[in-house]
Formats: C-alpha cells, structure tokens, sequence
C-alpha cells in the first residue's frame, strides 16, 4: 500500500512539474536563479527538467500499474531521488550563499520521498 501511493504521488509530481517545465523551460531555471541565455540552455533545461522528470514521472506510473515495474521504480526513486536530495544538501551546505524555500522544500521531497521508497522496498 505505502509503496503504491508513494508510487502514484512521485507519477503525479514529476509528470505534472515536468510538463510544465517542458512548457515553460523559464520556470525550473528562474526557481533555480538561472540566467538562460541562449538557445542551449533552453533545450538542455527543456529536456532534463521537462524531459526526463516527465519519463521518470511515466516509469513511476507503471510502477504503480504494473507488477513487473513495482520493485524498479521504488528502487528508481530510492536512488535517483534520494541521490537528488543527498547531492542537493551537500551543495546546500557547500554554499556560502543563501538558498530559496524552493531548495528546502525540494531537500524535504527529495528526501521524504526515497525514504518511503526505501521503507516500502523493506517490507514487500
């Protein structure tokens, strides 16, 4: 139960947040506080906020409707989210200037999330 509704929340997050991104590449960058400046910046944002957040989002819905997929996506978002949420508090700590809420509360998805995963993993 617990590992489906992780499952379906993580589908529903990155599709959603995603699509948008691959809508409007300006969105992830001005939370982030970048500058994109030519048309490179705005196809690799478009594809690694946009893209790949979208299919990460797809591959955690098959998780949640298909069997087969269960186990690899909740060990997807252990890893990959959780390898998000480490990397993101190392750099956070890292910086001598001050970070948004948007880096917070990512740190606090990030990491809730892989933990679920994780505890969801452990049990089935």
């Amino acid at each position: 139960m617990l590992g489906k509704a992780i499952l379906w929340i993580s589908a529903f997050v990155f599709i959603g947040y995603g699509l948008a991104c691959l809508y409007s590449p300006n969105l992830p960058a001005g939370y982030a506080g970048l500058t994109m400046a030519t048309g490179d910046a705005y196809a690799e944002i478009g594809a690694m906020y946009g893209g790949l957040q979208t299919g990460f989002g797809i591959f955690c819905l098959l998780g949640a409707l298909r069997t087969e997929f269960y186990r690899p996506a909740l060990t997807s978002l252990l890893l990959l989210v959780g390898g998000l949420a480490l990397a993101r508090l190392y750099s956070t700590a890292m910086s001598s200037d001050p970070v948004a809420s948007y880096t917070y509360g990512a740190i606090v998805f990030e990491s809730v999330t892989a933990v679920l995963a994780g505890v969801a993993l452990r049990k089935h």
